[in-house]
C-alpha cells in the first residue's frame, strides 16, 4: 500500500511538472534565445549549432559502442572465462585521452574567436547607458537629443534598426555597498546575458535586424522582484527613432484640465515624495541619485513599474494606492513606493486621482 501512495505522488509530481514545463511555453511572445533576430544573437547560435552538432555525433559513437559492447561481450552459460583485461593498455589510452581532447580543442577555436566578436565594440555603434535599479531598468541617451540633449527614460528602451548598438551597463548601489546587488541583462533575441555589477562597467553589443518590441528581463536573482524585472526593446525605423527622440528632448508636458493641474502641484509640493524620487527633465542624467523611474514622457511608454503593468488609468491609480501590493518591495533600501492612500484622510482619493491625471498627461 505505501508503494502504490509513494508511486502515485511521483506520477503526480512528474505530471505536475510536465504541464507546467507546457504551460510556460504558452505564452505568445516567448523570449527564446533559439530565434535570434540580430547579429549579435545569430553568432551565439551559430556556435550552439556547431557544438551541438559535435555533440550529436560524439553520443552516438560513444552510445552505439557501450550498444556494441554489450551485445558483442554479454555473458554466456557456456563461458565461464574472466573477460579480458585492458587495463595498462597504452594505445587504448592514449587513444581515449587525445581524441576527446582534439574535440575540445576543435570547439575552442570558434569558441574563442565569438567571444572576441562579440566583446568589440562594432563600427559606428550607438551608445546607451544602462543602470540596473530594483527593480528596473533606466537607460539613458547622452548627447542624442537634436540639439545635443541627453534623453533619459526608464524600463523600454528604443534603438533604430539594422545600427548596432553599445551598451554601457552598472548597477545602482542601493542602500550603500553593503546592499548593492547584481543583474544581469538580457533580451534573448538580440544578445546573450550580460552581468550588470555596481561599481563596474559591462559593456554588451545589440543589434535589431527589423522592427518590432523584443522582450527580456533580468537574469540575476536580485531580490523580492527579481521576476518583475523585465525589459523591454522597441526596435524603430530611423524616421520613427528621430521622432522620438525630438519628443522625449522635449520638456514634461503642461497639464490641461484642472484636475491634472492639481495633480502637478501635488506632485512638486515641499516634502513630496514623488518629486523626491521621480524626475521630471528630459535630459536629467543626474537621475541615478533618484530612486524611481524619470516620467519626463511617462505615457510614450506601454508598460510601468518595471515593465509588468500596462500603462492606463486603473494601473497607475492601483498603483499610488498601494504599490507593494501590487509588486514586492524593499523600503529599506530606499526603493520603496509609499502607499498613499490613507483612510483617515478623506482628500487621500481625491489627490491620488490629480496624480493619476497629471501623469497620464506626461506624454
Amino acid at each position: 500500500m505505501r508503494s502504490d501512495r509513494l508511486a502515485r505522488r511521483w506520477w503526480l509530481g512528474l505530471t505536475m511538472a510536465l504541464a507546467a514545463l507546457a504551460l510556460a511555453a504558452c505564452g505568445d511572445e516567448p523570449q527564446s534565445a533559439m530565434d535570434p533576430q540580430g547579429p549579435f544573437a545569430q553568432k551565439p547560435d551559430d556556435l550552439w549549432q556547431i557544438v551541438f552538432v559535435i555533440a550529436i555525433v560524439v553520443f552516438v559513437i560513444v552510445q552505439g559502442l557501450i550498444v556494441f559492447t554489450v551485445f558483442k561481450f554479454r555473458e554466456r552459460p557456456d563461458d565461464t572465462s574472466l573477460p579480458v583485461q585492458t587495463h595498462g593498455n597504452t594505445r587504448l589510452e592514449i587513444m581515449w585521452t587525445v581524441i576527446p581532447a582534439l574535440i575540445l580543442a576543435g570547439i575552442a577555436v570558434p569558441t574563442v574567436r565569438t567571444i572576441f566578436e562579440l566583446d568589440a565594440e562594432p563600427d559606428g555603434a550607438m551608445t546607451v547607458q544602462v543602470i540596473g535599479h530594483r527593480w528596473w531598468w533606466e537607460y539613458r541617451y547622452p548627447g542624442a537629443g537634436p540639439d545635443g540633449q541627453d534623453i533619459v527614460t526608464a524600463n523600454e528602451m528604443v534603438i533604430p534598426v539594422g545600427q548596432p548598438v553599445r551598451l554601457e551597463m552598472t548597477a545602482q548601489e542601493a542602500g550603500g555597498p553593503d546592499n548593492a546587488v547584481i543583474h544581469s541583462f538580457w533580451i534573448p533575441k538580440l544578445a546573450g546575458k550580460q552581468d550588470v555589477v555596481p561599481g563596474r562597467i559591462t559593456t554588451l553589443n545589440i543589434q535589431a535586424d527589423s522592427e518590432g518590441r523584443y522582450l527580456g528581463q533580468c537574469a540575476e536573482y536580485c531580490g523580492l522582484s527579481h521576476a518583475n524585472m523585465r525589459a523591454r526593446v522597441d526596435a524603430l525605423s530611423d524616421d520613427q527613432f528621430q521622432r522620438w527622440l525630438a519628443d522625449q528632448a522635449e520638456p514634461a508636458a503642461e497639464p490641461e484640465g484642472e484636475l491634472a493641474r492639481q495633480g502637478k502641484e501635488l506632485f512638486f509640493r515641499e516634502g513630496s515624495s514623488c518629486v523626491g524620487c521621480h524626475a521630471l527633465n528630459a535630459g536629467d542624467l543626474s537621475s541615478g541619485a533618484q530612486v524611481g523611474p524619470n516620467l519626463t514622457h511617462l505615457m510614450s511608454r506601454q508598460e510601468f513599474a518595471g515593465a509588468i503593468f500596462e500603462l492606463n488609468e486603473d494601473n497607475l491609480t492601483a498603483w499610488l494606492e498601494n504599490p507593494s501590493s501590487m509588486k514586492p518591495m524593499r523600503p529599506d533600501f530606499g526603493v520603496g513606493m509609499p502607499d498613499l492612500f490613507d483612510e483617515s484622510d478623506p482628500e487621500a482619493r481625491r489627490e491620488i486621482q490629480a496624480l493619476v491625471a497629471y501623469l497620464l498627461s506626461l506624454l
